[in-house]
């Protein structure tokens, strides 16, 4: 993990709905090659907080850095460009295309048609799906979409990957080959993980922040979020130790 400069970076982030202040104040910072997880109970900020340092949402106040530039505000696919990549909580895929021409579809700007069909192919086994590579999209399982739309993100090679809820609906075979790939990112990109399941998040998680009422409430390692009594009150419940 890098001491240096953050390579994202949120001052004083505030998010208002009319009354609503959805985000307050909210100072956050990931290192290069950082794997954080983003937890808290419904209401709390965090999908707002994903939005807004996504582009979905422009702040209200505060700045959203990215190694340092100002990207607070703009659109999402611009900060893509910058080397982000985004997967939503629901897969944002072609239906009509094939798992291969969707992935190539992520990769269409890379101008040697040679390297693109490489690139494509090495992302599909990379993902475990090259089986499926000619199956259409719309056909296939809620978990296999899942996983085609995180080989879409993938294949760009983004220097910060944002994942929403990536273990929603997946079985327990996936979610498992799911915390195995997310391990494997990590050797290359920095994440940020949005996510609720706390058994997913004791899988991957190294560092978590909890966010509650807007703001956020902590940050620490996984185990000791998971024994944090405060943490337990506003969120995870007796049952989740």
């Amino acid at each position: 993990m890098s001491t240096g400069q953050p390579l994202l970076q949120t001052r004083g982030l505030c998010k208002h709905f009319g009354g609503v202040k959805a985000l307050h104040n909210v100072d956050f910072s990931l290192a290069k090659g950082e794997l954080r997880c983003l937890i808290g109970p419904n209401g709390a900020g965090k999908s707002t907080f994903f939005k807004t340092i996504t582009g979905q949402y422009a702040p209200t106040k505060g700045e959203v850095l990215l190694n340092g530039a100002p990207i607070g505000g703009i659109e999402t696919s611009a900060i893509a460009k910058r080397g982000v990549g985004i997967k939503t909580q629901v897969p944002n895929v072609f239906d009509g295309l094939s798992v291969r021409e969707n992935v190539w579809v992520a990769v269409r700007g890379t101008k040697d048609k040679l390297m693109r069909n490489e690139i494509v192919q090495k992302t599909l086994e990379r993902m475990g799906i090259a089986h499926i590579s000619g199956e259409t999209v719309g056909q296939l399982a809620h978990g296999q979409r899942q996983f085609v739309e995180l080989s879409m993100v993938i294949a760009e090679d983004p220097e910060l990957i944002l994942l929403d809820e990536p273990a929603a609906g997946l079985s327990a075979e996936e979610t498992t080959r799911l915390a195995e790939i997310i391990h494997e990112l990590n050797q290359s990109h920095a994440l940020i993980v949005v996510e609720h399941d706390m058994q997913f998040i004791r899988m991957i998680g190294k560092q978590v922040t909890v966010f509650h009422q807007g703001e956020i409430l902590i940050e620490d390692t996984t185990e000791a979020i998971l024994s944090n009594e405060r943490v337990r009150d506003v969120y995870l419940g007796k049952s989740a130790a």
